[in-house]
């Protein structure tokens, strides 16, 4: 093998998720720093200190309605593109990368599909929380 591609391969499948997780440490390892940092500040000046600072729970807000879109918007994409590989190869699409269009269009349309089951049986079974949430937002 060219050594190029053992190197891309290494630092694809290797290097690069080892730095995702490491950055994605690094920031909340951050994160904690500066909220110690504001409490320590806090309790040398004698001021109140919220103890939900380090809830990460109520810092962010309930998002099961933008969650369930971010599927249905997947599931119509990776749908769309699965079924759009599938017409190219039936109608005769002759590429060098034509023998692979039917994997494709097979695996993206399995990955829809999945994705719009996930948001069907989220919306059924969150349907409580959902309107939990529309009925927060109108206050």
């Amino acid at each position: 093998m060219d050594l190029y591609v053992i190197l891309t391969s290494l630092g694809i499948c290797v290097v690069l998720p080892v730095m995702i997780v490491w950055i994605i440490a690094r920031v909340r390892q951050n994160e904690v720093n500066r909220k110690a940092d504001i409490m320590l500040k806090a309790i040398e000046n004698g001021a109140t200190i919220d103890p939900e600072l380090f809830n990460n729970k109520n810092n962010k807000p309930m998002k099961i309605k933008s969650d369930l879109m971010d599927k249905l918007t997947g599931a119509c994409i990776t749908s769309l593109m699965g079924i759009a590989f599938l017409v190219l190869h039936f109608i005769g699409y002759s590429r060098a990368w034509a023998g692979y269009l039917p994997l494709a269009g097979v695996v993206l349309l399995a990955v829809g599909i999945g994705l719009f089951v996930s948001y069907f049986a989220g919306k059924k079974f969150l349907a409580k929380e959902i309107e939990i949430e529309e009925k927060n937002l109108e206050k």
